[in-house]
């Protein structure tokens, strides 16, 4: 295993677009780390699938309502022009996460039904793009069942991701970081998905250039997104915020060079995070100290 590198704490301002694109080109990124008074949660109507669940999933709002998807123990955003969701956002306990009873290996990718064929993506849409099919939301987050681990091998829970040094390294220590915290929260809630970030060209102006993959014309994004928030024992609520370019990471960088403030990534991203919170009561805080493994 990996050393997973913790994160140091700051809070800072950043700006977006160009500066956001040339940003993480220099890899001179600056971290946040929050905590925000508790906001009373508003009762979410069951958009598609298991609706009590649901609703503890999405307790502190949706980012967006483009093509909600409810699964076992997930809510997921589809971009039917991109072929990759838009977000996905999970609730993680102690109890969905450390059940080791569950075998990964009885899990396979498949297309998911609920998405149209004509904007769906399979596994042949891979094969030889030298991507991996990215979890957005770790199958290892997922262990209340057998079925729910299952549930995220769904194509559209995937996203093109370079292996080595990302969907393997860098990637993999932020998902069991974000793991890792419901020792010390009763709820963890996160937010994944792409961003498709700006880069200046030689004539010095932003363009948005990706690459495409397989038939169904797969976009791989520049970047992800991955946003946590904890709730502690006393209802106090603790949140980070990340962005990761899509690329081999040095295992010597550390996970901080990557953090964010959150509205970074809604302007990034075009989405509004945990919008039942009120955002004039966030402070700065200590972060949670987790040991190196």
């Amino acid at each position: 295993m990996r050393r997973l590198v913790i994160p140091a704490v700051s809070a800072v301002s950043l700006g977006i677009g160009g500066a956001l694109g040339t940003f993480f080109e220099r890899k001179k990124l600056h971290h946040g780390v929050f905590s925000m008074v508790q906001a009373k949660p508003k009762q979410l109507d069951t958009v598609d699938g298991p609706g009590s669940r649901m609703s503890e999933i999405m307790r502190f709002g949706y980012p967006g309502f483009e093509n909600i998807k409810a699964k076992d123990d997930y809510v997921l955003s589809y971009n039917r022009r991109l072929r990759i969701a838009n977000w996905v956002c999970e609730h993680l306990t102690a109890r969905n996460v450390y059940n080791t009873d569950l075998d990964r290996r009885r899990c396979d990718f498949v297309v998911d039904p609920s998405i149209h064929p004509l904007f769906s993506t399979t596994n042949e849409d891979y094969w030889g793009s030298g991507y991996d099919r990215g979890h957005l939301a770790a199958a290892a987050n997922h262990r209340s069942s057998q079925n729910s681990m299952c549930a995220t091998f769904f194509l559209s829970n995937t996203s093109p991701q370079v292996g080595s040094g990302f969907n393997r390294d860098a990637w993999e220590h932020l998902e069991k970081y974000s793991r890792h915290l419901v020792k010390s929260y009763k709820n963890v809630y996160v937010v994944t998905g792409p961003l498709f970030l700006p880069k200046v060209e030689l004539d010095n102006q932003l363009y948005v250039k990706y690459k495409l993959i397989g038939k169904k014309r797969i976009a791989v994004p520049t970047h992800y997104f991955k946003v946590i928030l904890g709730e502690t024992m006393d209802d106090q609520l603790e949140i980070q915020s990340y962005i990761l370019p899509n690329q081999p990471i040095s295992e010597m960088t550390p996970l901080h060079n990557f953090q964010v403030p959150v509205d970074t990534i809604e302007k990034a991203s075009g989405l509004i995070l945990f919008d039942k919170i009120p955002r004039n009561a966030l402070k700065q805080i200590r972060p949670v100290l987790t040991p190196n493994s």
